[in-house]
């Protein structure tokens, strides 16, 4: 693996992080973020392709927010199961998707998590409207189980087939039925490639993404950004993330976002391919970004 910038995660007290590994338990999350210079990261509380549910026992807990404090962390939350949809019209899926969503939450307050991602979901009856609703109802009845420091966030998503959450407006939709009592656990994660395949241009028009953003659903509501290329045109509706600056975008909206003092503060996420290089693929996208700020246009 590539040397990390100097005093690993020093250097890098920015706002960028990557998706990491928990290979031998969370707990080995932040030193794994520490090693590619990162402060922020993201992680999965449990294998997401199983509806296995475990449990975060005192231990655990412990041990990942002693690992936190000694290496630096400032910001660290999960993404949810690739499992779940809660825009499912079948009630059984639904009702399992919500139970899953709840134990997401529940680990994620124990681990003591800033935010948890999650997908909007699939109406596959075509009735985006009444998944929306069915959306808002999952996120609010798990909310009211589960108290604690995490926020939720809504990844904008890339829009192919009956997917739900396509356009801030449909993220307006499941925002406005949450009742106003848990409406301030709840934000938005922008994924710079589902949005470029959705349909937003941020290559053409990036300030004008930014100004529909701010306008339908309000910068402040904006938790997080997943900062990804794509391997798919503009308004393809397809996901499949690239490295930063080698896909569809291509450097120039990367370049705008590190230097948008308005996003500034947003934590950034890495979710770009590893391949065989492994940690070092994050070490070299972050390199790239952060490069993108120091250089001038």
């Amino acid at each position: 693996m590539s040397a990390p910038p100097e005093s690993p995660g020093a250097g890098a007290r920015d706002e960028l992080g990557a998706h990491v590994s928990v290979a031998g338990g969370v707990q080995t999350a932040p030193r794994r973020a520490a090693e590619i210079g990162a402060a922020n990261l993201q992680l999965f509380t449990k294998q997401p392709n199983r509806w296995a549910e475990p449990r975060i026992d005192d231990e655990t807990a412990a041990a990942f927010k002693a690992a936190c404090a000694e290496h630096g962390i400032a910001v660290a939350g999960a993404h949810d199961s690739y499992l779940i949809n809660l825009s499912s019209p079948d009630r059984r899926l639904w009702r399992m998707s919500q139970r899953s969503f709840e134990s997401e939450l529940r680990r994620c307050a124990r681990l003591g998590l800033d935010f948890l991602v999650t997908h909007p979901g699939n109406a596959t009856d075509g009735d985006i409207e009444e998944g929306l609703a069915r959306n808002a109802r999952g996120v609010t009845e798990s909310l009211e189980a589960v108290e604690g420091p995490t926020r939720v966030l809504l990844e904008l998503t890339a829009g192919a087939g009956t997917t739900v959450g396509a356009s801030f407006e449909n993220l307006r939709s499941i925002l406005d039925r949450i009742p106003e009592s848990e409406r301030g656990r709840v934000g938005i994660c922008f994924d710079t490639c589902h949005a470029y395949s959705a349909g937003y241009d941020l290559v053409g028009d990036y300030d004008g993404v930014w100004e529909a953003f701010d306008s339908v659903l309000g910068l402040e509501r904006l938790g997080l950004i997943h900062v990804n290329d794509s391997q798919h045109p503009f308004d393809s509706r397809k996901d499949r993330h690239e490295e930063i600056g080698r896909g569809s975008l291509g450097e120039s909206p990367f370049r705008r976002l590190m230097r948008d003092a308005r996003l500034r503060h947003v934590p950034k996420i890495l979710e770009t391919p590893k391949g065989e290089d492994g940690a070092d693929a994050d070490i070299r996208n972050l390199a790239r970004l952060r490069g993108y700020r120091e250089r001038s246009r």
